[in-house]
């Protein structure tokens, strides 16, 4: 089984100020004493470390990409998933609802991953089971 790691979920770890940094730490350390393969893509990444380094700076970048991505899977985004997550953005037509989003549901559609580490509601809104609870 695997979990889908969201922009949101890092943010809340890394960030010690964040509302949810306490759930979060908690649930990342289950996360990572499952035997659950973590699962991101690279646009969560780079969502994630525009946030951090704006944020929390370039030692969270350094902390971020030394140890958190080296146990993720990363499914690098093509040209096919990229048009399908941005005509479902289009088609949906929410504003507040991101590219990133919209690419993350159709990677977790296409791998099968129901179950995400993420505090965007949107997930749930998707039919995704979302860690925390």
């Amino acid at each position: 089984m695997s979990i889908f790691i969201d922009t949101s979920g890092f943010i809340a770890v890394l960030d010690m100020d964040d509302a949810s940094h306490a759930m979060a730490a908690e649930a990342w350390t289950e996360i990572l004493t499952s035997e659950e393969v973590l699962v991101s893509t690279n646009y969560v990444l780079v969502e994630t470390c525009a946030l951090v380094q704006n944020r929390l700076g370039m030692k969270a970048i350094k902390l971020f990409q030394e140890d958190i991505v080296p146990v993720l899977r990363i499914e690098w985004i093509g040209k096919v998933v990229h048009h399908a997550a941005m005509g479902a953005m289009l088609a949906i037509d929410r504003k507040k609802l991101s590219l990133v989003d919209c690419v993350s549901f159709q990677t977790m559609r296409l791998l099968g991953v129901t179950t995400a580490f993420t505090f965007d509601r949107h997930f749930k809104e998707q039919g995704f089971i979302c860690i925390p609870v």
